[in-house]
């Protein structure tokens, strides 16, 4: 069972085949004690019919065997109907109305498999072989080509009329048809078929009546057991759940943007206009209306429904004044008109350094007034559990206008058995990738938060030139100012340092929750003499970044192997594999809208990503584009670097990179 959402027929149809296999196997059961027990069992059947006063099978048998053309009709009628009914319906359910199909297969399966549970242990003879009953086998009678009984289907299981799967089949396309077809008159002619199917199955000789009652509560049973497993509160997978138990090592893991906005003559928005902006998109935004709920430490944890705390969730914050240095007071990327931006870092830094509580919905909107410098933003945060970057920033543009949706590269997926080999290639690379040979201190849990702002048309003229890509060119920049940076970090990391550069994998078709991303690791060197060959060196080793294999097998882990493991293990895996001990920083570069866009009415001057840190890792930087701008969020282990010295030099090294010639003849 599950709702997938792209079904696959082939392989519903070897289930199928399976469930069809299932069925021979309980027909080759049959020996003489199992037909006397069989008989046994319909004899005590038909007493209770006639105990209850229901035992109108021979009166309607009689009547029928009387009339050659009508026992005809009704033999085809009990023998082909059914199937096509049912399986007509299954294939218009998966090419029309693909949503439905899901629930509908697995209710029809457990149907079926239910019912040949039914056939094993309760084995039932029909009444058509009870010759002392005084029945006539109409099928028999009048030689039927390919009706159950006939010399055709000899072999079909003759022990099986309990429950009568013939009325099950008719009635199950019933209930199905109630769901997704509303026309009267396709009900009606359904709830005809079920009621001709109910009287040919008796006056034919091949069921009592009891055996379609007992057959609709089969179906009843089957329908609801699938209704009740599709209406569980949704698991959470362990690639979403990693990051629950990465937050078990001190380290919050929280997504989310920081958004800065030109000041307005009103003041900007209330905070009962941003509550009520926020309420009017919910239900767009499902994981804001729940929460975690875990069971055990061995099940997984699930999502469910929950109230919104309003006083918690919207809130606003006023800026205190802190003296300089405290709270990691980043450059200005903002200029004089728009207002400054390093108050409401601090209030990131600060708000972001707080674990989110798992009683209530994983998320919080703060707006931030700076009453110092005349700015005004709003700081979204989402647990790392609910989505990745990209996934958080496609929920926050609800919450924008215009209504937008990311474009997403339109590419066809590769087949199968090419899919199979890049996983299996990308798994041997990462089996032999060796771990760093340096490593830095990991007892530093707390970090600040800063910002930087960059020119997106420079970036991508130094990429042009360079013949390299964006992500190149923002590695070759990060990296850069942290080999400049004061202290002894290229000592401990020996002349080399591995970034982590996720992905995105993610399906267009798929929802923006949870995490669709895939990361993959490139040694950079420390010692390179400019940025410019820092860049071209980076340039030559990124092609690993788009191979694919490495972030198939990633991804193909994350998503698919870590469902086998129980959830300590999982636990266990994500403490052993995210963090200082396989990677020294991350770089992530995402992309956002190229238009201008407001917030309540606000036109949104920049935005800047907030992503979280892994332990024992001292930079981790989110890059957002957005109308031009690259806006660059930055998470640094105060320990280990200077927050706003890092932020202030990435301007700098960028324009070196500007500035540096190019040789004609370097990239023939």
């Amino acid at each position: 069972m599950g709702n997938p959402s792209r079904p696959v027929l082939w392989r519903d149809c070897v289930v199928g085949l399976a469930v069809f296999g299932l069925y021979l196997a309980v027909d080759a059961l049959h020996s003489p004690a199992r037909r006397e027990r069989a008989d046994r069992n319909a004899h005590w059947l038909y007493d209770i019919e006639k105990w209850l006063g229901i035992d109108v099978e021979r009166s309607l048998n009689r009547w029928l065997e009387s009339r050659d053309l009508l026992a005809t009709l009704a033999n085809y009628e009990y023998a082909f109907t059914y199937i096509i009914s049912a399986f007509a319906l299954l294939f218009w359910l998966y090419f029309r109305r693909r949503a439905e199909y899901a629930r509908a297969r697995d209710s029809f399966l457990l149907l079926n498999v239910a019912a040949i549970a039914c056939f094993a242990v309760f084995p039932v003879t029909p009444p058509r072989l009870l010759p002392e009953l005084g029945f006539t086998d109409t099928v028999v009678a009048g030689h039927t080509w390919g009706s159950w009984g006939s010399s055709m289907v000899s072999g079909a299981n003759q022990l099986a009329a309990v429950p009568s799967l013939h009325v099950g089949w008719a009635l199950w396309v019933s209930v199905v048809l109630a769901r997704v077809a509303g026309g009267w008159i396709v009900q009606l002619i359904s709830a005809v078929h079920v009621g001709v199917t109910a009287y040919v199955i008796v006056a034919t000789a091949n069921h009592f009546i009891l055996d379609a009652v007992i057959a609709a509560v089969f179906v009843l049973v089957s329908v609801r057991v699938v209704d009740y497993w599709y209406a569980r509160p949704p698991v959470v997978p362990p690639a979403d759940a990693f990051f629950l138990h990465i937050e078990k090592s001190g380290i919050p893991q929280q997504v989310g943007g920081m958004v800065v906005f030109r000041p307005r003559e009103d003041g900007g928005p209330t905070l009962a206009e941003v509550r009520d902006l926020v309420r009017g998109e919910l239900r767009q935004l499902p994981r804001f209306r729940q929460r975690l709920e875990q069971p055990g430490r061995w099940r997984r944890a699930r999502w469910v429904d929950s109230d919104v705390d309003w006083d918690w969730h919207v809130t606003e914050h006023l800026v205190s004044t802190l003296p300089d240095g405290e709270g990691g007071r980043g450059p200005d990327p903002i200029d004089a008109v728009t207002g400054r931006v390093d108050g409401i870092s601090r209030v990131v830094t600060e708000l972001a350094g707080q674990p989110l509580p798992k009683d209530r919905p994983l998320w919080r909107l703060v707006l931030v007034r700076d009453p110092a410098d005349g700015a005004i933003g709003v700081v979204l945060l989402l647990h790392h559990v609910v989505a990745d970057g990209i996934g958080t920033v496609v929920q926050a543009l609800r919450l924008l206008r215009p209504t937008i949706e990311l474009p997403v590269a339109d590419h066809t997926p590769p087949g199968r058995l090419t899919t199979a080999a890049g996983i299996a290639t990308g798994l041997a690379q990462l089996a032999v990738d060796a771990q760093p040979s340096g490593r830095l201190p990991a007892d530093c849990v707390r970090r600040v938060f800063t910002v930087c702002g960059l020119d997106l048309e420079t970036v991508r003229a130094v990429a042009r030139s360079h013949q390299a890509r964006v992500t190149d060119v923002l590695l070759a920049v990060t990296v850069t100012v942290l080999q400049r940076s004061p202290g002894d970090l290229n000592e401990l990391l020996r002349g080399t340092m591995r970034v982590a550069v996720p992905l995105m994998v993610r399906d267009p078709s798929s929802g923006a929750e949870g995490n669709s991303t895939a990361a993959v690791m490139m040694d950079v060197p420390l010692d390179a003499p400019s940025p410019a060959r820092l860049l071209d060196d980076i340039r030559a080793r990124s092609d690993r970044l788009h191979s694919g294999t490495r972030a198939l097998a990633s991804h193909f882990v994350m998503s698919q192997v870590l469902r086998l493991f129980p959830e300590p293990l999982v636990g266990v895996f994500a403490r052993s594999v995210y963090g200082g001990r396989f990677f020294h920083t991350i770089v992530s570069n995402m992309a956002g809208p190229e238009i201008s866009m407001t917030f309540s009415n606000m036109p949104i001057t920049q935005v800047f990503p907030i992503l979280p840190a892994a332990p024992g890792v001292p930079l981790v930087a989110g890059v957002l584009s957005w109308n031009g701008e690259l806006g660059i969020g930055l998470s640094v282990d105060p320990a280990l670097l200077d927050a706003t010295a890092v932020a202030a030099q990435l301007p700098g090294v960028l324009a070196e990179l500007a500035d540096t010639p190019i040789v004609a003849d370097k990239h023939p």
